[in-house]
């Protein structure tokens, strides 16, 4: 038969009394501590509030006129500004803190992809931080399209997989994996092309792209060895 161990008794009032010693012999040094994160708190607050808003309330006056240029192709004026009001470019340097300003990174690098300037369409659309479930798949398609004209297929590839997994819906995600089929087709990577279109098909049916991969699963399959 096993050996029962005693309980050990715990004194609570003993307990305490060593938890106060600690706090009177750390008063100072806990006081500071304190003191430390309350300033912090409050600094991060006051600097959401005030600088961040401020910055926010002052690109959205300013954003309308380079969101015209670009809806009608202005575009070198959509990202360098009239003049009058900045482009793309001034707005996401001096905003970028701002939801507007951060969405100007977005405009900015879809604006070099579409003028060709694909460099620095990568760095605009990796500097996005999109926090809905559209435009964070577009930026990375967006950058998957930079590379592919850099006729670097790997690297395009491997964004297209990320926005097929990306806050996948039913608008961005067919488009992706639509793009990722044509780019494994680029690098000759005809199965994988063939698994992008049939899932394509499989889970998106009623898409744009969807309605369309039938030929392209036919494309793909003939040139598989």
């Amino acid at each position: 038969m096993a050996e029962t161990k005693p309980e050990k008794n715990i004194d609570i009032s003993e307990t305490l009394s060593k938890t106060e010693q600690y706090i009177e012999d750390n008063r100072r040094m806990l006081s500071l501590v304190l003191g430390a994160v309350i300033v912090i708190i409050a600094g991060y607050l006051i600097y959401e509030k005030m600088y961040v808003g401020g910055k926010e309330k002052d690109a959205r006056a300013q954003m309308f006129m380079a969101e015209s240029y670009f809806r009608t192709d202005s575009l070198r004026l959509s990202i360098n500004g009239d003049g009058n009001y900045p482009g793309f470019m001034e707005l996401a340097d001096n905003y970028g803190v701002s939801p507007s300003g951060n969405l100007a990174k977005l405009y900015l690098g879809m604006s070099y992809l579409r003028t060709g300037k694909y460099e620095e369409a990568i760095d605009a659309l990796e500097s996005y931080d999109g926090n809905d479930e559209v435009t964070t798949v577009l930026a990375l398609v967006g950058i998957g399209d930079a590379y592919m004209e850099l006729n670097k297929t790997d690297d395009a590839i491997s964004y297209y997989e990320k926005a097929s997994e990306k806050n996948v819906n039913n608008f961005t995600t067919p488009y992706a994996l639509f793009k990722l089929g044509g780019a494994c087709e680029t690098a000759g990577k005809y199965s994988d092309a063939v698994e992008a279109y049939e899932q394509l098909k499989k889970d998106y049916p009623a898409s744009t792209e969807g309605r369309e991969v039938e030929k392209y699963i036919a494309r793909a399959k003939a040139k598989v060895k």
